[in-house]
């Protein structure tokens, strides 16, 4: 059976690694088994935090609604209700860039659906 060189196989996974390890503290940015799991526990984060991410910011766009909903005799809640009885649909994310940026835009919306005093 013939030899197997893995010379190059070798550097080019550890050239790989650390690239992916670039810019980490101490002994994480050029050891090999540090490097490893740094950059194994990195991938694990940022998995779990381009989740967070998303409930993070329809958080972010129910507070700002909310906001304006107070403004004007509104709960977050029946504004929304509101809306979806008059079948107006807008994501959350649009809503909030409208009630920090464009509120005229809003009121006029809010005037269309005539909540019940």
């Amino acid at each position: 059976m013939p030899r197997v060189k893995r010379a190059i196989t070798h550097l080019k996974k550890r050239r790989n690694l650390l690239k992916k390890a670039k810019g980490y503290m101490w002994g994480r940015k050029n050891l090999m088994r540090a490097a490893s799991t740094a950059v194994v526990k990195a991938g694990v984060r940022a998995y779990i935090d381009r989740r967070l991410k998303k409930r993070d910011n329809r958080a972010l766009w129910q507070i700002k609604i909310s906001a304006f909903a107070k403004e004007h005799g509104l709960s977050y809640s029946k504004f929304i209700h509101l809306l979806k009885v008059n079948q107006i649909e807008i994501d959350r994310k649009i809503l909030a860039d409208l009630a920090v940026n464009n509120k005229n835009i809003l009121v006029k919306i809010l005037e269309q659906i005539n909540p019940v005093k």
